[in-house]
């Protein structure tokens, strides 16, 4: 992933992309041609450049090592998602940032593809009317460039966060179960029931074992049903039925009354463009505390991570869990004091079997992730 990061900073307007933090150094030759821009080995190292702000493309389990590391020594930061290996890593990174004033920002992609921009803001002028149930498959082959977690913090943490923006609404219950098929320590697929805090219900199926790549999901509501298929930036609205199938047999297959059924045309640019654009955005004007600035904040990146920990802890004691609401964040002014210049990657050139990390050092010790949850029986 950090290649892709380091191909858009590359090009990205109003960003002078400075170095790249990778102690194998650049084994794939991904920065050849960008002469100029050294591969250091440590983020120390990048931090001496003078840096505005950083992408960390490392491995999950360094994600806190690095963001604190970045975040004392006072520089923004956009960090892959999931933001932190467990719910506690993650509420010190929030913390470290929002004290200190400073942008942060986590890579949860998706929300920036143009078929959920669009399935989203057709939700919030009501053209679904009330929504009834989100469902998203995700699935497709096993990436080996991941390592150090399974697919509900890799994959699942996507369907978790798409489904909290498009509908605005928190989980507040869910049960889970996985299974894992490849060998490793980590699980290789779950299933996730659920419901949001307004009744709405979700179902999520998540794999990395399957030859067939997927990325399906679909909101019913009273009018119809909205499919979004994010692989090829696709949204097709399923009207509700109004003309009576008279044809006996038909009606077998179609159901008692057919609709309309509409693909829509818009604007499709890559969506990982568009995040770093709002993220450059976010750190030269600055951003309130409790507003987003366009960009998915260190703060709903910890509420993902909570989700994904209950997943895990659901899929664990094959029970269901009821969700604490997340508190509000204090708003707070939070400003830039420099106009973006300068931005770097950490670990530009990820390494296949683990990606690369941002600095040599031995991972954290794993805390078990144990968001704010109280047992209901099953």
């Amino acid at each position: 992933m950090g290649r892709n990061h380091a191909r858009i900073l590359a090009s990205l307007d109003g960003v002078e992309f400075v170095g790249a933090v990778d102690p194998a150094g650049d084994p794939h030759g991904s920065l050849h041609a960008l002469p100029g821009v050294p591969v250091l080995h440590e983020v120390a190292d990048l931090l001496a450049l003078g840096v505005d702000y950083v992408v960390v493309a490392c491995p999950t389990a360094l994600h806190e090592e690095v963001g604190l590391q970045l975040a004392a020594h006072g520089v923004c930061a956009l960090i892959e998602k999931p933001l932190a290996h467990s719910a506690e890593a993650a509420r010190r990174l929030v913390r470290a940032f929002e004290e200190r004033g400073l942008v942060a920002g986590v890579g949860h992609v998706e929300r920036f593809n143009p078929a959920l921009q669009q399935l989203r803001a057709r939700l919030e002028a009501g053209e679904l009317g009330e929504v009834f149930q989100v469902v998203t498959r995700r699935q497709g082959p096993f990436p080996h460039r991941i390592a150090d977690v399974g697919v509900v913090k890799d994959l699942a943490t996507h369907d978790i966060d798409l489904t909290g923006w498009i509908t605005g609404q928190e989980y507040a219950t869910l049960a889970a179960r996985t299974v894992s098929k490849s060998g490793r320590p980590h699980e290789d697929m779950v299933a996730v029931v659920g419901s949001l805090a307004d009744g709405t219900m979700v179902s999520h199926l998540v794999n990395w074992l399957s030859p067939l790549k997927e990325r399906f999901t679909a909101v019913t509501g009273e009018r119809g049903c909205f499919v979004a298929d994010t692989l090829t930036a696709d949204l097709t609205f399923h009207a509700n039925g109004a003309v009576a199938t008279e044809w006996e047999a038909l009606r077998a297959f179609r159901g008692v009354a057919e609709g309309d059924t509409v693909r829509y045309a818009f604007p499709k640019r890559e969506p990982l463009v568009v995040e770093h654009e709002r993220f450059r955005d976010a750190v030269r004007d600055g951003v309130r505390r409790g507003e987003t600035g366009g960009i998915v904040t260190v703060r709903e990146g910890l509420r993902t991570v909570e989700v994904s920990a209950a997943v895990l802890e659901s899929a664990r004691d094959t029970g269901t869990l009821a969700l604490a609401t997340a508190p509000a964040p204090p708003v707070t002014p939070v400003t830039s004091e420099a106009p973006v210049t300068t931005a770097a990657v950490a670990a530009a050139n990820a390494v296949p079997e683990t990606s690369a990390a941002a600095t040599p050092t031995t991972p954290p010790a794993t805390t078990p992730a144990v968001p704010p949850v109280s047992e209901q029986p099953a």
